[in-house]
C-alpha cells in the first residue's frame, strides 16, 4: 500500500463513524491522527491541509466522539481524526467508550492504515497514555511518527530538553517538533513528506 500523494491539493469531510463501516473496506490508504485531548490534533490536520476550518476545533476538549474521515485529493487518501483520549473531565463511561473506539480502530478494524501520527503537547511531553498508545502501535506493527506540537510555546533550549526526553521514550519512532499555529509552508511540507514517506 502506497500513499501516492506528493502535495495536498484538496481536503473535504467525508463521514464520521463509531464502528464497522463500508469506508474501511474501500481500499483507500488511511493516515490516522491520534493524541490526548487538547494537544492540537485538529489544528495540526487543518495546518497540513492549509485550511482553518476543515476539522472543527473546540475550546472544550473531548468533544469529538466519532472517528472522522477527510478525503484528501478527491479520495486518494483519508486523513482519519480519532477522538482525543485521556480528557480529565470526561465521565468514566465516556472515557472508556472513546478509548475502546480508538483501540478498536487501531487493533481490530479492517482499516488500511498507512501511517499513524501520534500528536503530543511538547510542553507536557510523553504521558502514560501516549506510552500505552506507542505500545499498541508497535504491537500491531503500524508505522508511526510522533509530532511534538505547540513548539511555539517553548524557547529553543526548553524544546531541545523536552525533545530529548520524548525521543528516549519513543523507541525507534521519528519525532518532529511542530507548531500548528505558526508553521511555515516549508515546515508544513516537511511534516507531510514524513507522513507520506514509506
Amino acid at each position: 500500500m502506497a500513499l501516492i500523494i506528493k502535495k495536498i491539493n484538496s481536503a473535504e469531510f467525508k463521514k464520521g463513524i463509531v464502528g464497522t463501516d463500508v469506508i474501511l473496506g474501500d481500499g483507500v490508504p488511511e493516515v490516522a491522527f491520534v493524541g490526548r485531548s487538547n494537544v492540537g490534533k485538529s489544528s495540526t490536520i487543518n495546518s497540513l491541509v492549509n485550511r482553518k476550518d476543515l476539522v472543527k476545533t473546540s475550546n472544550k476538549p473531548g468533544k469529538t466522539t466519532e472517528i472522522n474521515f477527510f478525503a484528501i485529493n478527491n479520495g486518494k487518501a483519508y486523513f482519519v481524526d480519532l477522538p482525543g483520549y485521556g480528557y480529565a473531565e470526561a465521565s468514566p463511561k465516556k472515557k472508556e467508550s472513546i478509548e475502546k473506539l480508538i483501540l478498536w480502530y487501531l487493533m481490530y478494524s479492517d482499516a488500511p492504515i498507512y501511517k499513524v501520527v501520534l500528536i503530543l503537547d511538547v510542553k507536557a511531553g510523553l504521558t502514560a497514555f501516549d506510552a500505552e498508545m506507542i505500545r499498541v502501535l508497535r504491537e500491531k506493527d503500524h508505522p508511526y511518527l510522533i509530532v511534538a506540537n505547540k513548539a511555539d510555546k517553548l524557547n529553543q533550549k526548553e524544546t531541545s530538553t523536552k525533545l530529548r526526553a520524548i525521543k528516549e521514550a519513543a523507541h525507534e519512532a521519528t519525532v518532529i517538533t511542530y507548531s500548528a499555529t505558526t508553521a511555515t509552508p516549508k515546515e508544513r511540507d516537511h511534516l507531510f513528506s514524513l507522513i507520506a514517506a514509506d
